[in-house]
């Protein structure tokens, strides 16, 4: 190719710390007001445009072909809260939802809440979320961000008159929780240098936002605030958390000027969260429970000593998330790397699981706002089953489907085949990898193959529906994902051995799965494609540097890559909250072990697969240096002529582009660009 990179200059910043000092030549890169920063990116830009132009009527055809498969015009399932049932509807050609609700019947006329086109017009980015609604039903406060750093504006609608209120609190998180007075909201601020949420305030309608009460401060800067309500309506909390540790304060709805009580103070690697049913917390906690347990307490008196346990913790089951209804308790519970939901009845204490009958899928309890019911609703989707919506009848033990994704054209899931594989770590753990691909693929070691993983923060990277991924399978492809540790598949020892000074299992074990489907004749290295966001990408980042020999392409999404220099900095969003996930590398132990893979310091004078790096120019989680100056390094030192291409969203942070379809765009931009390096068939 005749078309030239561009080439980042140099300017060698030494970085010193434990006696130990890096050179990097491309610290200049963090200045996002340069113009010479901003230029650079453009180049990237440029160049990336200009040597796949090739394709690009291809990545247009594919976009199509994406987007057909999308019923434009659809509507989520109402659920009943109060007098209203609530919903919300996509319009045809339209990129944002339009709220909704209809009063006592869903014959009833329609009256629009918000219609997130309209506040977008004009936009290059927007985001609104947050929705709440007064317990009177009149007032919603809603939050705004048109840049894409998380920084939102608060704002407040008057639902009888559809009339917006001159109240306005700039530079929030877009939390937030009504008190009973339908006129105190309680909502949350970050942090404007590290975007930390730090402060509770509590607002009056009509009154001047800059003379808000100021509720709580977390002077801790390893915690973030949020604030809530429990299912029963009557309590608001405020919850402290951290990586590991958590504190909940808690407050009548109804007496907004009371004082917020602790439930239990704070002790380190002490996690908990609360719920309310008459007059008992139920807390689901890992006090003296791996793998958490539920317990109950009267109010009054909610310090730990005084827990009873419900449900006891369990070596092998992991309890995640619990629902109470007036006769049953709905319980989420993870075993061998599936959810499980089990029912349980309160006065017999019989219980039973329900039945989903696939390999490997994905379920979860939905949202039941109602405790008067016998009806429990809940989630479910596989690799091959589109994303479906049941109520379930606790009594009679009956289910029904109540809505399930339509996928436009000739999809069939008959002729798609899931299942669960495993392959063995470096050190004889069993990792699951969750497959889909068409039936009639031959393990003959000739298909295309993507896996994807994530690995961090404990997050279960669950097998799910994508009809967009249906232009990968239909051409032969593949799809896996990888449940590789530093998630949550398996339970939370899985998450225990995948983060701080057991970090690296997270990388071996995703090489081990990347061995085994060759091993297994799935495909070869010359046909593995890999891919991963964010703490994903910073997998991404690690393999690579560890075996790029295994891949033919790496595709990393606002990939964290640069972990030493963002550990270090206590000022960048997200630092100090992290500590506990990577560890502290002002510390010399963790500075060390983290120096051994990050991403952007192992960097070496090699050859490296074909590349798509991305970024988003706002990025609130990953700041955009990381992977601008990862990709800068990487064209100084490989020594192949692979591809290596860095896509910047000016326009956007980290999740990319906001509207439904203009997301489908980036999606086709990187299936074009696998698609078209594989010499793979691009005609369906």
């Amino acid at each position: 190719m005749t078309i030239q990179p561009p080439q980042a200059k140099k300017i060698n910043k030494e970085l010193s710390i434990h006696g130990h000092t890096r050179v990097d030549p491309y610290f200049w890169l963090n200045q996002r007001e340069d113009p010479e920063v901003l230029a650079y990116i453009d180049a990237e830009n440029d160049y990336t445009n200009q040597v796949t132009a090739h394709f690009k009527d291809f990545q247009d055809s594919l976009f199509d072909e994406i987007k057909g498969r999308i019923k434009e015009k659809t509507e989520s399932l109402p659920y009943k809260l109060g007098k209203y049932f609530y919903y919300h509807r996509y319009d045809e050609g339209l990129e944002y939802a339009i709220h909704c609700r209809k009063k006592e019947s869903l014959e009833a006329d329609e009256e629009i809440l918000l219609d997130v086109n309209k506040l977008a017009e004009g936009e290059s980015y927007f985001s609104a979320t947050g929705l709440r609604i007064s317990e009177n039903d009149n007032i919603l406060a809603f939050s705004t961000d048109n840049v894409g750093r998380r920084i939102y504006t608060l704002r407040f609608k008057d639902l009888i008159t559809g009339e917006n209120l001159p109240d306005t609190i700039e530079n929030v998180t877009g939390n937030a929780s009504w008190a009973d007075d339908n006129k105190t909201l309680f909502y949350t601020v970050q942090d404007q240098e590290t975007l930390r949420s730090f402060r509770v305030y509590k607002h009056i309608l009509g009154t001047d936002s800059k003379k808000d009460q100021l509720i709580y401060e977390e002077k801790d800067e390893t915690f973030n605030l949020s604030v809530g309500k429990t299912k029963s309506k009557k309590i608001i909390t405020i919850i402290s958390h951290a990586t590991l540790t958590s504190e909940v304060r808690f407050l009548h709805a109804d007496n907004p000027n009371g004082e917020f009580k602790i439930v239990h103070p704070r002790e380190r690697e002490i996690e908990y969260h609360i719920d309310h049913f008459e007059d008992k917390f139920y807390i689901l906690t890992n006090y003296e429970a791996q793998n958490f347990r539920l317990m109950s307490c009267d109010m009054e008196h909610s310090e730990k000593e005084n827990w009873t346990e419900v449900i006891p913790h369990r070596k092998e089951v992991l309890l995640e998330d619990i629902d109470i209804f007036r006769d049953y308790l709905a319980v989420e519970e993870r075993f061998e790397g599936l959810t499980k939901i089990r029912v349980i009845n309160w006065k017999t204490k019989e219980d039973h699981y329900l039945d989903f009958g696939e390999p490997t899928y994905t379920a979860g309890i939905d949202y039941n706002p109602d405790f008067d019911t016998k009806t429990l609703r809940y989630g479910y989707n596989s690799l091959t089953t589109p994303s479906s919506v049941y109520d379930y009848d606790m009594d009679k033990r009956t289910k029904e489907l109540k809505k399930q994704q339509e996928v436009i054209g000739d999809f069939d899931p008959k002729n798609y085949q899931s299942e669960r594989i495993t392959a063995i770590a470096e050190d004889g753990v069993k990792i699951p990898i969750s497959l889909v691909y068409r039936k009639g693929v031959n393990r003959d070691g000739s298909n295309p193959f993507y896996m994807t993983a994530y690995g961090s923060y404990g997050h279960s990277y669950d097998p799910y529906f994508s009809s967009v991924r249906l232009s990968l399978l239909d051409r032969g492809f593949v799809f896996a994902i990888a449940h590789i540790r530093g998630g949550q598949e398996m339970g939370r020892w899985w998450y225990d051995e995948g983060k701080m000074l057991k970090k690296k299992n997270t990388f071996t074990d995703f090489i081990a799965c990347s061995e085994h489907i060759i091993k297994e004749n799935f495909t070869t290295s010359e046909k593995l494609v890999v891919s991963g966001g964010s703490a994903g990408g910073l997998l991404m980042g690690t393999v690579v540097n560890l075996r790029p020999e295994l891949y033919k392409i790496v595709v990393a999404d606002v990939p964290f890559v640069d972990v030493v220099s963002t550990m270090l900095d206590d000022t960048i969003p997200l630092t100090t909250g992290e500590y506990d996930e990577w560890g502290n590398p002002n510390e010399k132990e963790y500075y060390e072990y983290m120096l051994s893979y990050s991403p952007y310091d192992q960097v070496e004078s090699k050859a490296y697969p074909n590349m798509l790096i991305t970024s988003g120019l706002h990025d609130s989680q990953v700041q955009y240096w990381e992977p601008t100056k990862w990709a800068a390094k990487l064209r100084d030192l490989k020594t192949d002529n692979n591809l290596l291409l860095l896509k910047t969203n000016t326009d956007a942070g980290h999740g990319g582009a906001s509207g439904r379809f203009e997301r489908l765009k980036e999606v086709a931009f990187e299936y074009a660009f696998i698609i078209d390096l594989l010499g793979i068939k691009k005609e369906l």
